[in-house]
């Protein structure tokens, strides 16, 4: 194994550090391991709570900021944050118009983030919750009941953080929030696996001549493992079970080309090329698109495609400035 640390037990404490001193716009609480937004919401607004297991950045602290995420917690590698975290960022961040949890489809995020909405509306704050769930390569898997949640989650953090920035109360933002994961879908793929640094070796073997087709962020099994082949075939894997799964054609869609973790650039936007040409030939219009390393699986090489169908609207609020580390535009 090599990577960047010091000791394997110290990995997250000592990146939230770094984060806190890269981004002084942040403030991050070390003692809970939660980043929230330094200048607060006005009162009256809805604030958004995310987060999840590390191992995925940007998502999700690096998408707390104006426009998108109030804050997140932040769980040990691949493990979720805890009850009380998620309690104590729910009431850092309420600003007397409710909280909306946006929770991936696992089951421990989902169990935890139930708790501390319960803990939270006791305390008087009301809570609504989003559970997003568009990966459309396995039904079940070693991690959840029902599709997992994976790269919708940053299209939809961006939209709805964009809706709550402008004042819409706790049952518009969710509705809006269910809207968006209904929406969309996400297919992924790796080309190698990933290496937890507490494990010190790699979450499965996958040989150099091998893919695996299907896979989620944790280094999950997917569909299915097969030869290695070019990226215009890998792209028809990615673009055939989602647009199988919904039809896209119609309005325009935001599309995602996601990176796992190791993957340059050189490549994704090559694949972005493959996979814009097949969605066009299929009738899906590409409103709005997003290329770069955003959902992360540690060092997996390989990448995720997720298409969003979206209204006026929802471009509308995709367009919306938005200051984080993780996104920036129009500010």
């Amino acid at each position: 194994m090599k990577k960047l640390i010091n000791a394997p037990e110290d990995v997250l404490i000592e990146s939230l550090r770094g984060l806190a001193l890269a981004h002084p716009e942040l403030d991050v609480d070390l003692d809970h391991r939660v980043i929230l937004r330094r200048e607060r919401k006005e009162e009256g607004k809805v604030g958004l709570l995310s987060g999840g297991g590390s191992g995925h950045e940007p998502l999700h602290g690096g998408f707390v900021g104006r426009g998108m995420l109030d804050a997140a917690c932040a769980g040990e590698v691949f493990t979720s944050p805890t009850p009380d975290q998620m309690q104590f960022a729910t009431q850092a961040i309420d600003r007397g118009a409710g909280v909306l949890h946006i929770v991936k489809n696992y089951t421990g995020d989902v169990m935890n983030f139930e708790m501390a909405a319960e803990l939270a509306g006791a305390d008087g704050i009301d809570v609504r919750s989003v559970v997003v769930d568009d990966d459309v390569a396995v039904q079940d898997s070693l991690y959840t009941a029902g599709r997992r949640g994976v790269g919708l989650t940053v299209l939809l953090e961006k939209i709805v953080g964009a809706a709550a920035e402008e004042g819409r109360d706790l049952a518009s933002v969710a509705d809006l929030a269910a809207r968006v994961n209904g929406q969309g879908r996400s297919m992924g793929m790796a080309l190698t696996s990933c290496t937890v640094p507490s494990a010190g070796k790699p979450t499965f073997d996958l040989p150099d001549d091998q893919m695996e087709i299907g896979i989620g962020i944790h280094g999950e099994p997917g569909r299915h493992r097969e030869p290695l082949a070019p990226a215009r075939d890998i792209a028809v894997q990615l673009v055939e079970p989602i647009l199988a799964d919904r039809d896209f054609t119609g309005s325009g869609s935001i599309v995602m080309l996601n990176g796992m973790g190791a993957s340059p650039l050189i490549e994704l936007y090559l694949m972005y090329g493959e996979v814009a040409a097949l969605l066009e030939k299929a009738g899906v219009r590409i409103a709005r698109s997003l290329v770069g390393n955003y959902i992360t699986s540690l060092d997996m090489a390989g990448c995720s495609l997720t298409v969003l169908q979206a209204d006026d609207e929802i471009l509308r609020l995709w367009d919306a400035p938005v200051v984080t580390p993780g996104l920036r535009w129009g500010a």
